[in-house]
């Protein structure tokens, strides 16, 4: 688990020791998997394919079982699902017989079964609102394009207002656009709500725009936590102009470097480090004094183990 002295209280989200096994005669998936988000942090998580990215989601969601290790939320493990975590898969499941505020209002009834239909429908309206939906309530899942139908699963999400957020690439199947006007109104609402958000991506670009720390994870199988990327960049970044800050390019060639060449590394070395107790390094490649325009290899980035 990683270990930060600043902070004295309890995390929101700890998880400890995690480890998938799905045959006894094969390897585990991932092993020794520790960390811990405070409330309000936007994580997300970055690694091949196979590395057990969406388990790790899943077990959190309480749709499956760690075969070691324990994760807990406010000082309680997770046993299965709740209503204090909301998940947004890459596929937005919505009831194609129902309207777009029934289908958020499904949700909003399963968290609130004793509020007045008036209440339901006033409280329905509010999130449609924040994802720029409140035009398109009456209409079905088949009248709207994919883009809307991710906008209504996150509004639904939100809806039954989370203590935390799992989403599971959930602007994986939307074009390059779409994606940028989605990605858009998730940092509005987020801003709004102070969200507690860990989000599974296979885009950099999207790591650096949304999160406050992006965990990078080893190839599998017996993958581990490698680092944590500290996002150096000011919390109130914009996709139009975070290119233009020196520490995007240091913080994208530092994620893009890892997954094309240090996790095959990391793999080959056992994981983050020599033991299971082995705490994955904090890093914050945005704060590399070498310049970029410097020829030369550049220097490695500078880690903080917390």
């Amino acid at each position: 688990m990683l270990n930060d002295p600043h902070t004295r209280h309890a995390p929101f989200l700890t998880v400890d020791g995690l480890s998938k096994r799905y045959r006894q005669d094969q390897p585990p998936v991932f092993e020794h998997v520790g960390f811990r988000i405070e409330r309000g942090e936007f994580v997300c998580v970055i690694g091949h394919s196979g590395c057990g990215k969406s388990t790790i989601l899943n077990i959190i969601a309480g749709l499956d079982a760690p075969s070691e290790g324990v994760a807990t939320i406010n000082g309680r493990e997770i046993t299965g699902p709740g209503l204090d975590r909301g998940v947004v898969f890459q596929n937005h499941s919505l009831l194609p017989w129902l309207t777009v505020e029934q289908n958020v209002a499904f949700a909003v009834r399963s968290k609130y079964p004793s509020w007045p239909r008036r209440r339901v429908s006033e409280h329905v309206a509010r999130f449609l609102e924040m994802v720029g939906l409140a035009g398109a309530a009456r209409r079905k899942p088949h009248e709207l394009s994919g883009g809307m139908k991710q906008r209504v699963g996150i509004a639904r999400a939100f809806s039954i207002e989370p203590q935390m957020l799992l989403m599971d690439e959930p602007f994986g199947a939307l074009d390059a656009l779409t994606r940028g006007v989605v990605q858009d109104e998730l940092l509005k609402i987020c801003a709004q709500t102070h969200q507690t958000v860990l989000m599974i991506t296979h885009d950099v670009d999207e790591a650096i725009l949304l999160a406050d720390k992006i965990m990078l994870l080893s190839n599998g199988p017996r993958a581990r936590l490698a680092e944590i990327v500290v996002n150096t960049l000011p919390r109130e970044r914009a996709r139009e102009t975070m290119h233009h800050d020196p520490q995007f390019y240091r913080i994208r060639n530092h994620l893009v470097d890892f997954l094309v060449r240090r996790s095959k590394l990391v793999q080959a070395a056992g994981g983050a480090g020599e033991g299971p107790e082995t705490e994955p390094a904090v890093v914050r490649p945005g704060l590399e004094s070498r310049s970029l325009d410097e020829d030369g290899p550049r220097d490695a980035p500078i880690r903080i183990v917390a």
